[in-house]
């Protein structure tokens, strides 16, 4: 069997399954999240194993240490996605909910029920807690799912997608409603991306290339974002004991992610005594500061930025620094340098802070608080299977509700259209 029809014969099993996760009561699928949960405990030494042989092939092929990050499955990784799983048991289950229902003048009931998006494909990179994320959230959303992950995280994949397996085994359900794809070869994914038929929604989950790729060979709809280039607004009302601190998560906790901080925008009012004092404090922490001539005026120790740097996803312990003559400024900054996924302000005035939702264009707005909120798990969704940036059909993480679409549901007396 060639790879495309084995491709083409998995996708197939997946749709079939996913009939029948459509209709699983919430129980059955609490169930199943529940003994997943169970198996990466029992089974963690066998997943780390195979973990460790996808670390030590990234060594030898120079990983980064931020993409090594990604890609290790600590046990504080592993006790984080139990964790996300029973979350997710917790949260109550959007599908066959019916909401908006209304009473037309002609006595038709009319609501909008829940129902799963079908099967989803993921393509992701790196890090491989996203299958089980990606896999719990379609099971409890009533979806199938077929992952396949990059090349560097092949054996870790394997594993934990063999635990998905052994847990829907285990309550009877057919394991081809979780596939991973077993090849590292790349037309794996040309295949994939051709099969509209039986496919219903593709989400890459990656860097800027890969998600570019898919989205240009692909038939199927797309939910994605292109790249995390967020920033923080340091406004003059700002109570700047509340700024180094927010700043200083937003850029150092994990440099990797896509909702880490790339550029910091300073009010003029406050950057002769601020600048001094943030970059002090994020230098001792390893961060390199590129800015504007105003912030290299202030503080020597700021490089002069090139203009690739701005708007630039470093995913590096490396930063943009640009002082502003107001709030216009670094709105106009963030609508042309921004990537429509997480902007903040940092400000005691409230007017201030309310224009800044208001006219900010990001799928998540952020008043005193680092931008690595943006996420499913904080913003209490449980796990996320990724942030959209498009808006159709969902803007920010993507939980359980965003991986439903909703039907209309009509109720009727007999009546007949005249």
């Amino acid at each position: 069997m060639t790879l495309q029809q084995t491709i083409t014969e998995m996708a197939a099993r997946t749709k079939a399954a996913s009939a029948t996760l459509s209709i699983l009561s919430t129980e059955k699928k609490n169930a199943v999240l529940k003994t997943v949960a169970d198996l990466l405990i029992r089974e963690k030494e066998y997943i780390q194993q195979q973990n460790a042989k996808d670390l030590s092939n990234g060594k030898e092929k120079g990983l980064s240490e931020a993409m090594l990050d990604r890609l290790a499955l600590t046990d504080a990784v592993i006790d984080s996605m139990v964790q996300g799983l029973g979350e997710l048991i917790a949260l109550p289950d959007p599908v066959g909910t019916i909401e908006d229902f209304t009473t037309r003048p002609n006595g038709l009931q009319v609501g909008r029920m829940r129902v799963p998006l079908g099967v989803i494909a993921m393509i992701y990179e790196s890090r491989p807690n996203v299958t089980i994320d990606g896999a719990a959230l379609c099971l409890k959303a009533g979806n199938g799912i077929i992952l396949r992950g990059g090349s560097e995280a092949i054996h870790s994949n394997l594993a934990l997608g063999a635990v998905l397996k052994k847990a829907l085994e285990e309550h009877g359900i057919s394991p081809d409603a979780v596939q991973v794809v077993p090849v590292a070869d790349r037309e794996a994914v040309s295949y994939l991306l051709e099969l509209e038929d039986t496919i219903d929604l593709v989400i890459p989950r990656g860097g800027e290339g890969l998600i570019r790729l898919v989205v240009s060979k692909s038939k199927i709809p797309v939910l994605k974002h292109y790249k995390g280039v967020c920033h923080v607004y340091v406004d003059k009302d700002a109570d700047l004991t509340k700024a180094v601190p927010i700043l200083i998560n937003a850029k150092t906790h994990r440099p990797g992610v896509c909702n880490a901080m790339e550029g910091i925008l300073i009010h003029r009012d406050v950057s002769d005594r601020f600048i001094p004092e943030v970059v002090s404090a994020m230098q001792e922490l390893g961060v390199e500061f590129r800015g504007c001539p105003k912030s290299v005026a202030i503080d020597g120790r700021i490089k002069v930025a090139d203009e690739s740097d701005w708007g630039t996803e470093f995913l590096d312990l490396r930063v943009c620094i640009k002082v502003v003559s107001g709030f216009e400024e670094a709105a106009e900054y963030i609508r042309k340098y921004g990537s429509q996924h997480t902007e903040s302000i940092v400000t005691e005035n409230y007017t201030t802070a309310r224009r800044f939702i208001a006219q900010t264009d990001a799928s998540a707005v952020m008043v005193n608080a680092s931008t690595r909120f943006n996420d499913g798990g904080q913003l209490g969704l449980g796990a996320e299977i990724g942030i959209s940036t498009t808006k159709l059909h969902a803007y920010g993480p993507m939980g359980l509700t965003e991986l439903t679409t909703r039907k209309f549901v009509v109720y009727g007396e007999g009546q007949t259209r005249k």
